[in-house]
């Protein structure tokens, strides 16, 4: 791991000769982050086409957000190697979901797997999560929030205050005991409830004070976490910062936005309010393989994010600088956020490879579901778009320095 810094790194920020503020956003979803890691692999991919072979994601991006597996993705995307460069380039994520999902999320075979499935999540957390702490605390070793290779934004939320706790590149100045360990930060943002246990740490700093972190799944606050991170952007710009960009109040042209979902099963309609009605604690919690309180709550945060932000966009007549990318239309298995079987993975490959080739589309704001958009190309079209709009940006602001 590169070695401690004393100050945190901020990325090329758009006062030195930019006119972008530059946003990636990943939503939560288990499994299904590979969904977007072969979105990410197609970007980066057209970004090297443009600016070479050692062109990385984080090179790109003021802030890069996540959300559960989206922000175990951040952190692979940003995290610092020996050589004080990313430690995972973007097309090495899906082999990464592929070798590790099998024993982060292993699962019962058997006779009595149904009933093994059934009884576990109410006796405890479905899945220890041994391997998974393993996995991320091998891969990150010390390295914490402060050495990122561009700011990062990753939310959780705290069991003991009930209240979101936001890991944010910009806050360490002001919030310094939020330095955590970038283990710590993936482990417990992936901390789903009734999945995997909740994740308890300290921090420390350098005068002797101490906070403790009750922490689960950055889902319960923000699934999606666009919203999050242009708001703390928005917080830099005019609270903590004001010489950071010299942007206007609502001036949302400045921004450039893309934002990756990790599916839904939206057009199953795989629920009624005639049987959820009969459903108990049990029932909201175990029904058919999911468990829909979970998928309500995450769901409906994510949505709601995407909601505001296609009206704030559309309204300023800036729609073309906000690209979501997403599909509602998962069945069957490829929904769920553990079936972490080979044959499962690989259709959620195949799903991220299809979701490039289908037509730009927007969330319809009355009946919440993505429509394709009328001469705006295919999602892989217009994320070559976007990575001629990001080289540029790069350009500007490394020739200006």
């Amino acid at each position: 791991m590169a070695s401690s810094r004393e100050a945190p790194i901020v990325n090329s920020p758009p006062s030195q000769g930019g006119s972008l503020v530059t946003v990636l956003s990943i939503d939560g979803g288990g499994v299904r982050g590979i969904i977007p890691g072969t979105i990410l692999a197609y970007l980066e991919a057209k970004l090297q086409e443009l600016d070479g072979k050692e062109a990385r994601i984080a090179d790109y991006f003021d802030v890069v957000a996540g959300t559960s597996t989206g922000g175990l993705v951040s952190v692979m995307l940003t995290a610092p190697d020996k050589n004080n460069r990313p430690l995972f380039a973007a097309k090495d994520i899906t082999k990464f979901y592929l070798d590790n999902c099998p024993k982060i999320f292993p699962q019962n075979k058997g006779i009595f797997s149904s009933v093994t499935n059934l009884i576990k999540p109410i006796a405890g957390p479905r899945y220890d999560g041994k391997y998974l702490h393993s996995l991320v605390q091998g891969l990150l070793g010390d390295t914490k929030l402060h050495q990122t290779l561009t700011n990062i934004v990753v939310p959780t939320f705290d069991l003991t205050i009930l209240q979101p706790t936001i890991f944010s590149s910009f806050e360490l100045k002001l919030q310094p005991l939020k330095d955590a360990l970038l283990s710590d930060i993936c482990i417990s943002t992936s901390a789903a409830p009734t999945f995997l246990p909740a994740h308890y740490f300290e921090t420390k700093d350098d005068k002797g004070n101490s906070r403790e972190f009750n922490l689960v799944d950055g889902g319960v606050a923000a699934n999606n976490p666009t919203l999050t991170a242009v708001s703390q952007v928005l917080k830099q710009i005019f609270f903590a910062n004001p010489d950071f960009f010299p942007i206007k109040p609502n001036d949302y042209q400045k921004f450039l936005v893309i934002s990756l979902g990790t599916g839904s099963n939206k057009l199953e309609k795989k629920f009624s309010a005639q049987s959820a009605a009969k459903w108990g604690i049990f029932g909201w919690l175990i029904q058919d393989g999911s468990t829909p309180i979970i998928d309500m709550f995450t769901q409906a945060s994510a949505d709601m994010v995407d909601i505001h932000l296609s009206v704030l966009f559309q309204a300023l007549r800036t729609e073309n600088n906000y690209l979501r990318i997403e599909d509602d239309s998962l069945t069957g298995s490829t929904s769920s956020v553990d079936n972490s079987s080979p044959e499962n993975l690989q259709k959620l490959v195949q799903i991220g490879k299809d979701l490039l080739k289908k037509p730009v589309s927007r969330v319809n704001l009355e009946i919440g579901r993505f429509e394709e958009i009328d001469g705006e190309g295919t999602n892989e079209e217009e994320l070559a778009r976007f990575a001629k709009i990001l080289s540029d940006e790069r350009r500007r602001r490394r020739g200006s320095s």
